[in-house]
């Protein structure tokens, strides 16, 4: 056939192993580590969707080589622990068995350790190992590690990469990046040794050859090896692009694979893993530029979901393989859909985050677009109904569409009623915002892949009791979502006057002076959105803190963007009236004007309940999804269709 992508859809060879296309699965920590550190079954599952997906090849994230400098939340792979080499086995024997080759991140987070760690008191009383003393900006003191204790960490490297062979693993990768202890070492900033360790670039790259030379010695010739590395750790006092090509240099011979990423620790959690408010591939330069100076196969990484960008950098010789994890958790399916021309049935990655503050926050993980990940063991496949019956579904927003895909994929006869001209419901509101338009075309995509499904959908239809009873249906799937939160503030009404969620409607409306009323994630984005066109935006919210509903990876950029911005924020005041002028707000103090002469309406949402009463009662079976049960977010609107259409 003809490939719409045949770059990136062409095998490679590294090393004496073949890959079957060039898109790989980066690393990615797992969603159940046991108290002993082995993989639990659910991981493998993670690990294994990506395989069925398509990808050429899966990493496991990340292996602690040597746990005792090194408490972390990571995997450990040895020969004492009950379980450990099973679990290890298991797991590259599911990757395998789909075509894809398994490979093993072997890492140390030097001081670091215990970074990730759910109990944040323990990490205090862990020790902190570097490449020389100091403290860390958290108070924790780094203690230098002698050349005794080196030469022990480097031969783990060697042990544990020994055993990913014998457990099946086909490819392993070393973190040499994002400010974990081999970056200590290459990195200026962190090392300021006088031995053989530090000083020159020379010295500071030594670690990394002699922990390479170990994995070879283990692994043997012809096992690919690849090794990530910070193309530039973008901080000041740390390496820069044209030292990151010299470290490369350095390395290639004794590699397969060079995997080159951003930043480090220190730097910031952004810049490695790249936010909404950065274009996409915002890393590739550094990648392009280091292989001008290697023979060797180069990765790339970095917010890239897009197959025409992705084939492009293929193509254009920036690099030989792209790496993805975020894009691979919102359509694990993504290379199998580039291999057969499907491009426009990828469910992309919103880059919202979701799936790093569930990982934080709870020790698991979910995907807001994803209604699989984290849960592959959960019974969540879509099997054919034995009995199919006739669905209603109302509401086409993100949570209606991802029910009538589902219960459509089971055999069901399903009709999806939209009470608007178009699909989407509230996503069609990111239209008109860059950095989230990926949002507004979830809405599109879910609308393509419902009617490729067979959903009859039918536009400018209102959901009524009669309606719901003239069509006789088996089941109804209540999803008429939420609607803007007006409270009776005077003048809120004017002309001057714009919802956030018809902005995208009455953009020309909007001045240059906007005061955005409501400084929760909404106001937030859409503030900053104005901001970045131009504009003089004030920000008002009424508790002591903004964004309070973002989540705990994407509030703290989402506040950067907003300092970067400059941002007019305005905490600890209530709205009273609005005026031609701008709105009057009252705080501890009395009253005071923040000037606009456009006002922006961002004071929430609430479920539409009343429709939901309406309907309860319609149908033999009758589930209420998404905003109208409670006004949340995509993530729980996907969830709930999805598993709404299971129970059917």
């Amino acid at each position: 056939m003809q490939r719409k992508y045949p770059n990136l859809c062409k095998s490679i060879k590294i090393g004496n192993v073949h890959f079957r296309n060039r898109m790989f699965s980066a690393p990615m920590g797992g969603t159940d580590i046991t108290a002993d550190c082995t993989i639990g079954r659910a991981s493998t599952a993670f690990y294994e969707l990506r395989a069925k997906g398509g990808a050429a090849a899966v990493t496991v994230s990340e292996v602690v080589v040597h746990p005792e400098t090194e408490g972390s939340h990571m995997f450990h792979l040895d020969l004492k622990t009950v379980g450990s080499l099973a679990s290890f086995t298991y797991t590259a024997d599911a990757i395998r068995r789909h075509g894809a080759i398994p490979s093993v991140e072997l890492s140390h987070s030097g001081q670091y350790a215990g970074t990730y760690l759910t109990d944040k008191d323990k990490k205090g009383g862990l020790s902190q190992w570097g490449p020389s003393d100091g403290v860390r900006p958290d108070g924790l003191r780094v203690k230098e590690l002698t050349e005794e204790l080196i030469a022990d960490i480097v031969a783990a490297y060697g042990k544990c990469a020994g055993i990913a062979k014998r457990a099946g693993f086909e490819m392993i990768m070393i973190h040499g990046g994002h400010g974990w202890l081999i970056n200590q070492f290459l990195s200026p900033y962190f090392n300021h040794r006088t031995d053989k360790y530090g000083g020159s670039l020379e010295n500071r790259v030594r670690l990394a050859q002699e922990v390479i030379d170990s994995v070879r010695e283990a692994v043997g010739p012809g096992f690919p090896i690849e090794f990530r590395m910070s193309g530039s750790e973008l901080l000041e006092g740390g390496y820069d692009l044209a030292e990151g090509v010299e470290i490369a240099k350095l390395l290639e011979s004794r590699i397969d694979l060079l995997h080159v990423s951003a930043g480090t620790y220190q730097r910031g959690f952004s810049i490695t893993h790249p936010s909404m408010f950065v274009p996409h591939g915002c890393n590739v330069y550094l990648a392009a530029e280091i292989k001008k100076h290697v023979s060797i196969p180069v990765a790339t990484l970095g917010g890239l979901n897009d197959p025409a960008m992705m084939e492009e950098i293929i193509a254009s010789g920036q690099a030989d393989i792209v790496e993805m994890a975020r894009a691979l958790l919102a359509d694990h399916e993504l290379p199998r859909k580039v291999m057969s021309n499907r491009d426009e049935d990828i469910v992309k990655c919103l880059r919202c985050f979701t799936c790093m503050a569930e990982r934080a926050v709870t020790s698991t993980r979910r995907c807001t677009v994803n209604p699989l990940i984290g849960r592959e063991l959960d019974g969540t496949e879509v099997i054919p109904s034995a009995h199919p019956c006739k669905v209603l579904v109302a509401g086409g927003g993100p949570g209606g569409l991802e029910a009538a895909i589902t219960a459509a994929k089971r055999g069901h006869k399903v009709i999806l009623c939209e009470k608007t001209d178009e699909l989407g419901g509230i996503l069609k509101g990111e239209q008109a915002i860059p950095f989230k338009y990926e949002m507004y075309q979830l809405g599109v995509t879910l609308g393509k892949l419902a009617e490729d499904a067979g959903v009859e959908i039918r536009l400018n239809t209102t959901v009524t009791k009669d309606y719901v009873e003239k069509e006789n249906v088996d089941a109804l799937i209540i999803a008429v979502g939420s609607e803007p939160l007006v409270p009776p503030i005077y003048g809120l009404d004017g002309e001057h006057v714009v919802v956030v969620n018809d902005y995208y409607l009455k953009q020309d409306k909007v001045s240059d002076k906007v005061v955005v009323l409501g400084g929760g994630l909404a106001g937030c984005e859409i503030a900053i959105h104005l901001a970045k066109e131009g504009k003089v935006v004030q920000l008002v919210e009424m508790r002591s803190e903004l964004a309070p509903d973002a989540n705990i990876r994407h509030r703290p950029i989402l506040l950067k963007e907003i300092e970067m911005n400059k941002i007019h924020v305005h905490t600890g005041y209530k709205g009273l009236r609005v005026t031609e002028e701008g709105v009057v707000c009252a705080d501890a103090y009395g009253e005071h004007l923040v000037p606009g002469t456009t006002v922006i309406c961002a004071l929430g949402q609430r479920a539409r309940r009343n429709v939901v009463d309406e309907l309860i009662d319609c149908a033999p079976y009758v589930i209420t999804i998404g905003d109208c049960v409670s006004a949340s977010t995509i993530t729980t609107a996907i969830y709930q269709g999805y598993h709404a259409a299971l129970d059917i």
